[in-house]
């Protein structure tokens, strides 16, 4: 009788088998080849020589091996798997689903096939279909960890956290040491805002996996969620140390330092992440970027390569999407502002004016809210709305869904990279025409961006080379302000804080702004103004005995920094009336904050640099004619903050002049700004382009 010609004798099968599970690829990877030479017609020995060659990351040879394996053994459903695997990896998931959906007609309900079809379905951005595979494949399998770990996933992706989580209980309850669903159930619990849940999910984890960057780096981010921004810096650095090459961590424990005020080795992190974005290094923040003293050019790059990262995970999910073309705009063009900062947020107060005015304009403004809450600036902002619609806590396929249904003509993006920002609804390209204005001061770096709104000053032709996006020139200063707000009378100086007399600078900036060099601008300034005080605001964790301790290394007295705990809107926006100066920030100035301090009465001394982050205080200044704010050079602001702390009478003059300034200047005209932004949108919704303005 002939030997069947698939088989081949099992010692050397077996002996393949054990160099795989002892992690020996390259062996297991020459015994398989010297095997097939041998056996040529051996599926199994074609198929374990596939697996060694995928993970040797030898993908188009694996897979020609494993379509052998499946030529010899079409009933095979192992190999049927690892083919379809393979594919996935090699980025064909597509020829996957096909091949794996005739495998499962060959073996109805087979949960194997089930889960793998599954897996190929996500890789394809099909989240329902996946969650379908592997919810039927659990009929076959009901009690298996890694399907419910793969169920969760796809669950997850469809925003069906609660379904999630019970899949990661199942899971949990099977196997109470499977490392995958911690992880994951800590990621659904993020998403549920549970972050102390979350922690102790991500602990169970590193338990079982003490060594795992990644993990650290989750751990980090709860966190980071919960306000405990010094142990999330310390488990940024964690992971930074478990793996240099975690990017992401590095973005995060650096902005993390920076918002601790903790600049020990400092310069050396700023030129690490530097380093790793002009080498292109995926997950670094673009947002956090801003604050690093970093060119035009290398934002870009870091926002490009942030923006491929994007692009590259939803671009299935847009394809298959696959919008017919939109039809022109009509008369009233429907504007889609994108944001969750649509409530008590530097979003909500700077825009609830304005759109309060373009209830008068042509256009239709359609607000789609990302995120909740409540308070009177949201309900002003719903009753402005020309349309309101609630999106939060949908999935980005389902927000495009919403955006493209309301018919919208041009989006705009109210948040880009910042927290809570929604990069992946614009990647899916819900709009015809979309546009970056206003809360990411800075290029999207994105293909899926198509302008970005800014001044003369903000953003001069000459940084036009750094910006993925056509730029769109508004007449007038690019940030529009709330002009409904009442400045209130500020409490006495003793309630606030501060000496009964002296001069009082401040600088309400958040902590990240404040770099050594922007506070050595800041204590040069109080030594040469006696009695004078700095007035700054709380900072996280122990950022105030940070300052304090910097003060006394640049001979300042600690008890000369004055710190504002967080407090309502209206109650700081009072405060302004005790300060005579403001001192900015470089190379990321004030920008609401900036708007507050001239709304109440307050000058903004600034030091405009090369970058949009950088020229914002500027910009405002120069709309009201009061460019002799925006220094020249270092030495030039320290000269005029200097003679204005020394001289009680060209301060009340400057007061004065600013606020005749305030009443005639374009700045805080939201009626003419409405005008000027709906004639702009509505003729970039048509085709139309836009020219730089002027402004001395």
């Amino acid at each position: 009788m002939n030997a069947d010609p698939t088989s081949v004798a099992h010692a050397p099968l077996t002996q393949i088998a054990e160099l795989l599970e002892a992690g020996q690829d390259a062996r297991a990877e020459a015994r398989a080849a010297e095997l097939r030479r041998a056996q040529p017609d051996a599926a199994e020995a074609a198929r374990l020589h596939g697996i060694a060659l995928l993970r040797l990351a030898r993908t188009a040879d694996a897979i020609a091996a494993f379509e052998r394996a499946v030529e010899l053994a079409p009933l095979s459903v192992a190999a049927h798997c690892n083919l379809g695997s393979a594919r996935t990896a090699a980025g064909d998931a597509d020829t996957a689903v096909e091949d794996l959906r005739a495998a499962l007609r060959q073996h109805p309900g087979h949960a194997a096939i089930l889960m793998t079809l599954g897996n190929a379905l996500m890789a394809a951005g099909r989240y329902l279909e996946a969650q379908r595979s592997f919810a039927t494949a659990t009929f076959g399998a009901p009690r298996h960890p890694t399907i419910l770990v793969n169920l969760a996933a796809a669950e997850l992706k469809l925003g069906r956290l609660v379904e999630a989580e019970a899949c990661l209980r199942d899971a949990l309850s099977v196997d109470g040491a499977n490392l995958e669903a911690y992880r994951l159930y800590g990621e659904v619990l993020v998403a549920q805002s549970r972050h102390r849940d979350a922690l102790v999910a991500y602990g169970h984890a590193e338990k079982l996996a003490p060594d795992a960057a990644g993990l650290a780096f989750q751990r980090g981010l709860a966190l980071d969620a919960l306000g405990e921004l010094e142990e999330a810096a310390a488990a940024y650095a964690r992971a930074v140390d478990r793996d240099p090459l975690l990017h992401p961590a590095l973005s995060q424990l650096l902005f993390a330092k920076r918002r601790l005020c903790d600049w020990d080795g400092l310069d050396a992190w700023a030129a690490r992440l530097l380093k790793s974005v002009r080498e292109d290094a995926a997950g670094i923040t673009p947002f956090a970027f801003l604050a690093e003293d970093a060119s035009a050019a290398d934002q870009l790059r870091c926002a490009r390569t942030f923006a491929a990262g994007v692009e590259a995970e939803m671009q299935r999910v847009r394809q298959r999407l696959d919008y017919p073309p939109a039809a022109a705009p009509g008369p009233a063009p429907r504007i889609g502002f994108v944001s969750n900062g649509f409530g008590e947020h530097p979003t909500g107060l700077l825009t609830v004016a304005l759109f309060e005015a373009l209830r008068t304009q042509p256009i239709e403004a359609h607000l789609f809210a990302t995120g909740g809450g409540d308070g009177p600036i949201r309900e002003r902002l719903r009753a402005a709305a020309g349309q309101w619609h609630d999106v939060a806590g949908l999935t980005p396929e389902a927000t495009a869904q919403a955006i493209r249904a309301a018919g919208i003509d041009l989006l705009v993006d109210l948040r880009g990279y910042g927290e809570g920002g929604t990069s992946e609804v614009f990647a899916l390209r819900p709009a015809p025409v979309q546009v970056n204005w206003l809360a990411y001061p800075g290029t999207s770096g994105a293909p899926w961006m198509d302008y970005v709104i800014a001044d003369a000053v903000v953003l001069p032709e000459s940084l036009q080379a750094h910006y993925a996006e056509r730029v769109a020139y508004l007449p007038r200063c690019f940030q529009p302000s709330d002009t409904r707000r009442v400045v209130a009378p500020p409490p006495d100086r003793a309630a606030c804080g501060l000496p009964a007399d002296g001069v009082v600078f401040a600088c309400f900036n958040n902590s990240y702004k404040i770099n050594p060099a922007s506070f050595g601008r800041m204590m040069a300034v109080l030594r040469e103004v006696p009695g004078a005080v700095l007035w700054l605001l709380a900072g996280p964790g122990d950022a105030e005995q940070r300052l304090r301790a910097a003060a006394r290394r640049h001979d300042v007295e600690p008890e000369r920094l004055v710190f504002m705990a967080p407090l309502p809107h209206a109650d700081y926006l009072a405060r302004f009336g005790h300060v005579d100066l403001f001192l900015d920030t470089a190379p990321y100035n004030a920008h609401t904050t900036a708007s507050d301090a001239i709304w109440a009465g307050c000058p903004v001394l600034t030091l405009p640099g090369e970058t949009f982050a950088s020229r914002v205080a500027a910009s405002l200044n120069a709309h009201l004619d009061l460019a002799q704010l925006n220094a020249g050079d270092e030495a030039g602001f320290i000269a005029t903050a200097v003679a204005l702390g020394r001289d009680a009478d060209a301060r009340a003059e400057l007061r004065r002049e600013l606020e005749r300034r305030r009443a005639t200047s374009p700045l805080f005209d939201m009626d003419g700004f409405a005008a000027d932004l709906s004639a702009l949108l509505a003729g970039l919704a048509r085709g139309a382009p836009s020219q730089p303005q002027d402004v001395r």
